[in-house]
């Protein structure tokens, strides 16, 4: 329903004066998501670029407030919902994102999975259902052609193009497994996300290396491997051995981790704004 302060208030967005327009801007961000449907009205009936360019900058701030707040709000209560912060952060580029579409494509994949699985299955024979159901079936893959394109760590690409880096492709088979109770986390190794079996039969908070079964490899078909190949990589980089290379990451780890690639490859493309809009949000996940 349309609102006639609201109305009056997006007529005025043309404003020359400058202080005006800041006191016009304000009281419609008052309105916050509510003011958006009235706002792309507008957008779709100006012929002014001008008009334009402001009515789009104002859409774009209050989606990224509210985009700030949400997900602040998922570090602090929500965070053990993987999928939710993966598509918060999708929703950065995509504010129009068919949340329910999505989750029902994901449901759809995790009851492939489900019919496959049964209790007499070793860790070893879940993670092969698993594996054959993302990899062969759905034809998940890594891209190898344009690995450094921001779009490949978007959730909505993925599910359309069946094409990902190693943290999107680690990030949506975590969602796969923890929906199906099987314990497989993310591993925050440097320039390659993996990910880890964790033997949770004595204790259900993962925080020891020797209850990791082994390491799997997303962008490689779910391949396993062991410690000694983490090892090898490690001193191949050149890098100092870590804990956090081995163990099992929270969630929060691999949202922040999302934002920060995301930021790396908007630089490298020269979109700085975005770059420097990501660098905002990243804010949002501090408690």
């Amino acid at each position: 329903m349309e609102n006639a302060e609201l109305k009056a208030l997006i007529s005025l967005v043309d404003e020359p004066n400058e202080a005006l327009y800041l006191k016009v801007k304000e009281r419609i961000f008052a309105y916050g998501p509510a003011a958006l449907p009235q706002l792309e009205s507008a957008w779709e009936n100006a012929f002014d670029d001008g008009l334009q360019q402001r009515i789009v900058g104002l859409i774009h701030e209050i989606q990224q407030k509210q985009l700030y707040a949400e997900l602040n709000e998922w570090v602090k209560f929500g965070y053990n919902d993987l999928l939710r912060g993966y598509m918060l952060i999708s929703r950065f580029q995509y504010p129009d994102l068919d949340v329910e579409k999505i989750t029902r494509e994901v449901g759809q994949i995790i009851q492939q999975v489900w019919l496959e699985l049964n209790n007499n299955l070793t860790a070893l024979e879940k993670i092969k259902v698993i594996n054959h159901i993302f990899y062969d079936i759905n034809k998940f893959s890594g891209n190898t052609v344009n690995i450094n394109s921001p779009d490949n760590f978007y959730l909505k690409n993925l599910l359309e193009s069946r094409k990902g880096n190693p943290l999107s492709l680690g990030i949506f088979y975590l969602v796969i497994a923890r929906s199906l109770k099987i314990p497989v986390y993310g591993v925050d190794l440097p320039r390659h996300f993996i990910l880890t079996y964790i033997d949770e039969t004595n204790d259900n908070k993962p925080s020891h290396q020797d209850e990791v079964l082994f390491y799997l490899n997303p962008f490689n078909k779910g391949a396993v491997f062991t410690r000694n190949e983490i090892e090898l990589y490690i001193k191949q980089m050149k890098l100092s051995p870590e804990a956090a290379f081995f163990e099992p990451c929270s969630n929060i780890v691999i949202i922040k981790r999302l934002i920060n690639g995301l930021i790396e490859t908007y630089k490298m493309s020269g979109n700085q704004e975005k770059a420097d809009d990501l660098s905002h949000l990243l804010l949002a996940m501090e408690l």
